[in-house]
């Protein structure tokens, strides 16, 4: 279908369906690539949604044909468009993106994606248990942001670029297994934390404890503890043997697909014996590892198998021996084909899965990867630290560093809240009336500066924009300017667009992904009390689009180096400071709150100005001109500094 036509079509259905958008950048007799659609598709197959518009956007470079119909669902209608003719919002956002009818709602990222394709299938039938275990305890599967939560970024990025990368160096038949795949098999082998598991932990007790009883042979110790302790268990032991662990085994397994049907697991008996009552938990038998998240079928799952499964396929004839490194993960392949509905929905998309013979793993194996070595205590010691903040800040001082804060250069600026509608007030966004006075004191000192920043035309985003008190205010305020309001949580942004709507607001777009998900261009980038390293994140994107920013940071303790940031941030301060020095400073400008002692407080706000200044630092070794302000009053939050940069086209005025 060519993509006018395909424009056209979607402009006519959009009133009716949210359409999604997946980047289509090869395919070949068996796959779709990038892997992130594979995957999208899959759990679309899975939960047989029809409720959504697909399109698949070809790169450039995508040679055409019909091979991509190969590795399409059989289910689920696809139609291809050009990268033109996507809607503005989704041309600010990595791919994959879904947008709401009216246009302006767009969600992006694999994750977020995936979570919103679970609960439209739910909604559209709620029966569907299988389906909604997906999101697992809580519904937080996958939820935490990529860029602070190692697992998130492991299993939405890491892997499916790993496997990528492995399938484009396919040539080399000596290509060494990725890292990234290595690590996953790791996290396999960790005991398995469920929550609530002590009955399931006594009914294996109890299973393994009948088992000792038809054979009064063996020892007890070795029958009830030896399969999961004892690291010289022999795995070629008779077939007797083995058939008890396949027995003890199924138990987590039956447990698991139970969780997934209105069906509950068995019990071992109705009443369990006095003996298996009176087992401490600490003494119960712990749990193998049947998914990848523990002991149910999730959404983490269904973003591994088609990763892993191109990965399997594409040893070849290496892969027995590959199976030797991957014996975790050739056991969890296996398990995931017995979860009902995974074959007919990899089958619908071309993804005929193997059965891996591989020598598969006892519990020892899997204690004992977890037990081995303390490498965690690697972690390298600073002789010479002194714990608390004096000794930091003196030694700072002594190398002619201390806070510095520069005047507010609008203290008394403020708007007009009483005349302005009721949906731009915060107290709207289900504030109390005092909360919302400071809120709007907040408000008045970072839009004072920004108004002074934007020129018409400009584009504004409002990252870790929550209920959008921000970006709202700025939108009425802006009109000639586009604000765009970037937040992971999709209650904070739900409940901003319905203030939007209320205020018939044309200027302004909704986009629920990880921040570095949104691609777009932009002229001034905000942040209202940016948690801990979400604020490093913020400076960074602003400083590659060559953005303004004004960002009151917040949460000083959470900071913590990750892949995104790493601590000091600045040359000055690294020359000077360890990371553990810093991580003091971080901890005790935390140390603020209006209840503390003002001496306390004192110490909190010249940390939380040292902090800062190593981040205006870091900026200005970008080409940036950057200052540390305080809000007017101070008293409107405890975490009350404002950080404020341009390049150099605005340099002047920043500070007019």
């Amino acid at each position: 279908m060519g993509s006018p036509q395909v424009a056209a079509e979607m402009k006519n259905n959009s009133v009716h369906e949210e359409c999604l958008y997946l980047e289509l950048s090869g395919h070949t007799e068996d796959r779709i690539v990038p892997l992130h659609t594979s995957i999208v598709l899959f759990l679309m197959s899975y939960c047989d949604s029809t409720s959504i518009k697909v399109f698949l956007v070809p790169n450039e470079d995508t040679a055409g044909g019909p091979l991509w119909e190969n590795g399409a669902p059989t289910n689920i209608p696809l139609n291809i468009l050009s990268r033109q003719d996507l809607p503005p919002v989704v041309r600010s956002c990595r791919l994959p993106a879904l947008v709401e009818k009216d246009g302006n709602f767009c969600r992006a990222g694999l994750a977020v994606v995936l979570r919103h394709i679970i609960q439209r299938a739910c909604d559209a039938d709620c029966k569907r248990k299988d389906v909604s275990e997906l999101l697992g305890f809580k519904k937080t599967c996958l939820k935490a942001c990529a860029e602070v939560s190692q697992w998130t970024r492991l299993c939405e990025i890491s892997i499916p670029l790993a496997v990528e990368g492995f399938l484009r160096d396919m040539s080399d038949q000596k290509a060494a297994i990725p890292p990234e795949i290595l690590h996953l098999e790791d996290k396999l082998g960790e005991p398995v934390r469920v929550h609530n598991d002590d009955k399931i932990r006594r009914q294996k007790l109890q299973l393994l404890s009948k088992e000792r009883e038809k054979d009064p042979d063996e020892k007890a110790s070795e029958r009830l503890l030896g399969c999961y302790f004892d690291e010289g268990a022999d795995t070629t032991r008779d077939s007797k043997k083995e058939n008890k662990d396949i027995e003890v085994d199924s138990l987590e397994l039956r447990t698991a697909l139970s969780k997934l049907s209105v069906e509950q697991v068995p019990a071992v008996t109705s009443r369990e014996q006095p003996c298996i009552r009176k087992v401490k938990t600490a003494d119960l038998p712990t749990l193998e590892r049947v998914f990848a998240e523990g002991l149910y079928f999730t959404l983490t799952d269904v973003v591994l198998l088609p990763c892993l499964h191109y990965f399997f396929v594409s040893l070849g004839d290496c892969r027995d021996e590959g199976l030797k490194a991957l014996p975790l993960l050739a056991r969890w392949y296996q398990h995931v084909q017995e979860v009902p509905g995974v074959k007919k929905a990899a089958s619908s998309c071309g993804i005929h899965l193997l059965n891996l013979t591989a020598p598969l793993p006892s519990a020892a194996i899997q204690i004992r990867s977890f037990c081995d070595p303390k490498k965690d205590k690697a972690e390298s010691t600073d002789l010479h630290f002194r714990g608390g903040p004096r000794p930091t800040m003196n030694k700072l001082e002594e190398n002619g560093i201390s806070a510095k804060f520069t005047s507010h250069p609008c203290p008394s600026w403020s708007l007009d809240w009483r005349n302005l509608p009721l949906a731009v007030n915060p107290i709207e966004g289900k504030l109390s009336s005092e909360r919302a006075l400071r809120k709007q004191q907040q408000l008045d000192n970072i839009i004072s500066i920004v108004t002074k920043l934007a020129k018409p035309g400009d584009t504004i985003v409002d990252f870790c924009s929550g209920g959008g008190h921000v970006g709202i205010v700025l939108a009425h305020t802006l009109p000639l300017c586009q604000v765009i309001l970037v937040e992971n949580k999709e209650e904070s942004l739900v409940r901003a667009k319905d203030r939007c709507d209320d205020l018939r607001l044309n200027n302004i777009w909704f986009v629920q992904a990880n921040l570095d998900y949104f691609t777009g261009p932009f002229e001034i980038g905000v942040a209202l009390h940016a948690c801990g390293v979400a604020t490093d994140m913020v400076i960074d994107h602003c400083i590659k689009a060559l953005a303004a920013f004004v960002i009151s940071p917040c949460c000083y303790g959470f900071i913590q180096n990750t892949v995104k940031a790493t601590f000091p941030r600045s040359q000055k301060f690294k020359s000077v400071l360890s990371f553990k020095e810093h991580m003091v400073l971080c901890r005790f400008a935390d140390q603020t709150a209006v209840q503390l002692p003002p001496e306390r407080r004192m110490i909190g706000k010249k940390c939380m100005g040292l902090v800062d200044l190593d981040r205006i630092w870091s900026a200005e070794e970008h080409g940036y001109t950057a200052y540390v302000s305080s809000m007017e009053p101070e008293s409107c939050s405890p975490k009350n500094n404002l950080i404020v940069g341009s390049s150099s086209d605005r340099s002047l005025r920043v500070t007019a």
